[in-house]
């Protein structure tokens, strides 16, 4: 299962920028109802937010370590908690430091019974910080910033795990774009969300 990972040279630093995009919106929907709607079918913000804090910082510091992510967090309404964006952001850069570590890169990690590349689990932590950043920031009336390295990453991960994705019900079916649109709208639309 490759996704044209990232190296371990040039990871780090995409990770740490879809981190720190993702974390900006995360607390600019502090101002946002929590049933807000979201372009997740059936996501209202309080969930996307939970889902997103819960598997971009938390699990992701555990992945770096060949870990799975604490039970009891699997169910916890960060939201629920006074400061939630601001404790976000300090576990999300947790788990950018994790994966500074060039060995984070190296090797194979269990997930779900299967040995998956650990390039790999990255290179998807990277892509779910980025889309659901996005996803975040359109509930929300943000934009978000991605372009040059990170959304040519973003958008290799999406052509290479879309169909896996959608099996899942992770992804929606691929939204058709015009030619010559940014490889940022590219990874948008074939994960099933509209760019326009």
């Amino acid at each position: 299962m490759s996704t044209n990972a990232p190296e371990a040279n040039e990871g780090p630093a995409l990770m740490a920028a879809a981190a720190a995009e993702t974390a900006r919106v995360v607390t600019g929907a502090t101002k946002t109802a929590l049933d807000q709607t979201t372009p997740c079918a059936d996501w209202d913000l309080r969930t996307l937010l939970n889902h997103t804090i819960l598997w971009t910082s938390y699990s992701a510091e555990r992945r770096a370590h060949g870990e799975s992510v604490a039970e009891d967090l699997m169910s916890k309404d960060f939201t629920a908690e006074p400061g939630y964006a601001q404790d976000y952001e300090a576990q999300i850069d947790k788990a950018v430091q994790a994966w500074s570590d060039p060995q984070a890169w190296e090797g194979d990690r269990n997930v779900m019974g299967s040995a998956v590349p650990a390039a790999d689990i990255a290179a998807m932590l990277i892509m779910e910080m980025v889309l659901h950043g996005w996803d975040i920031a359109e509930a929300t009336g943000q934009d978000y910033r991605c372009d040059g390295a990170l959304a040519q990453a973003v958008l290799e991960t999406v052509q290479a795990q879309g169909e896996v994705f959608r099996q899942y019900q992770g992804f929606a079916a691929a939204v058709p774009v015009p030619d010559g649109v940014t490889a940022f709208d590219r990874a948008l639309a074939l994960s099933g969300r509209d760019p326009q």
